[in-house]
């Protein structure tokens, strides 16, 4: 045989010694349902935060498009005010008797 055949010829299931049996076995075992009980635990609790995250991030977005609509609302009635009263936001007005009469900043449609 050469070296190579010598070294891996110990490979193997056959070769291997038997750690199923014994004391060791169970307390191995043991030891691997308590680290497999962990892992669930912790990958539990890591998706239940992921969950909470995601609901906080879904709850200020929507806060955020609210807001959005109130401010684009006022906008529109601020350019509305702006574009009665003229291009340059000067109205007219005019002298009837001993009053002035101003017109052009009534809502239209009325």
């Amino acid at each position: 045989m050469t070296q190579f055949q010598t070294r891996f010829t110990r490979i193997g299931f056959a070769t291997r010694p038997a750690r199923g049996s014994g004391l060791m076995g169970s307390v191995l075992w043991l030891g691997g349902m308590i680290a497999a009980g962990i892992a669930v635990t912790i990958g539990a609790l890591l998706a239940i935060f992921t969950a909470a995250a995601v609901a906080v991030i879904a709850l200020v977005a929507g806060i955020v498009m609210f807001l959005t609509g109130f401010a684009l609302r006022a906008r529109r009635s601020a350019r509305a005010r702006t574009a009665a009263a003229g291009p340059d936001g000067v109205i007219e007005a005019e002298k009837v008797g001993d009053t002035w009469v101003a017109h052009g900043w009534e809502r239209q449609g009325r």
